[in-house]
């Protein structure tokens, strides 16, 4: 079974610049690879996904208007394009009912809007060094805050940069699994509004969950951001650390039920 283990990182001012970069070409080569995708699909080519890979990469990196590619870990730019290719996948096995579940749309580029960044390294890309550090390929080492102790060697750890600037590390593990005990109770489980469960045992016991109403007190402190935003001058730095807390709160927040204006 796989887990992930996730850590908030330290980066510093270089490797922020570096981790920018990697950001921002990773973005390029997903949108290259989705680019080309639809140009051989209109065309009706069928291109394979190494050839595609060598056209947004290899090929990429000898023009001069994609040479800053060769500046980052070709790791990230690799799994970058195996992401382009598994969403545009999914979209063409929603469509054939191939893939079970919601359907999925077609996939879209990606934008430089200030918003939740990311990429991903596998094995030969990242290392966790003996001080503790989280060695990265091309950015250096990275200051980590170890909350808990990875169960195992990690496989892949992916980069992440929040809406309010900051950074973690998302580890995925194998772990055993470890089934429960058999025990000779059975329980019911019934759901409401008010109380958030009520869990009842076949001895004849009951026992109440209050509901923490998490999605309240979330709306409630994103009000009053809003509240203080507003009172800040336009294009002032106070202003836009309000913003990136709002934006941090909204995420927190179920989807699409509040946004921080911009």
């Amino acid at each position: 079974m796989q887990m992930r283990y996730r850590y908030r990182i330290e980066p510093t001012a270089a490797q922020h610049q570096m981790l920018a970069r990697v950001f921002g070409c990773c973005r390029v080569v997903f949108n290259d690879s989705l680019r080309v995708r639809e140009q051989a699909c209109r065309a009706g080519i069928k291109l394979s996904d190494s050839e595609i890979q060598r056209r947004v990469i290899t090929a990429a990196k000898t023009t001069a208007e994609r040479a800053w590619l060769a500046e980052v870990s070709s790791v990230a730019l690799v799994q970058s394009v195996n992401d382009s290719r598994r969403a545009w996948r999914n979209f063409f096995d929603s469509v054939t009912g191939r893939r079970r579940g919601r359907r999925m749309g077609r996939p879209k580029m990606k934008s430089r809007k200030d918003h939740r960044q990311s990429f991903r390294l596998t094995r030969n890309g990242f290392s966790i060094r003996s001080n503790g550090r989280l060695f990265l390929a091309k950015v250096g080492e990275v200051r980590v805050r170890w909350s808990r102790q990875l169960l195992s060697e990690p496989s892949s750890v992916t980069i992440i940069r929040e809406p309010d600037g900051h950074y973690y590390a998302s580890f995925v593990i194998d772990v055993e699994t470890s089934p429960l005990p058999f025990v000779d109770r059975q329980a019911g489980v019934d759901v409401g509004l008010n109380r958030l469960a009520t869990v009842a045992t076949s001895d004849g016991q009951s026992t109440d969950i209050a509901n923490p109403k998490h999605l309240s007190r979330k709306l409630h402190k994103l009000r009053r951001l809003e509240r203080e935003k507003s009172r800040r001058q336009k294009g002032s730095a106070n202003r836009d650390k309000t913003r990136k807390k709002g934006r941090n709160r909204t995420q927190r927040c179920s989807s699409g039920t509040a946004r921080l204006s911009p």
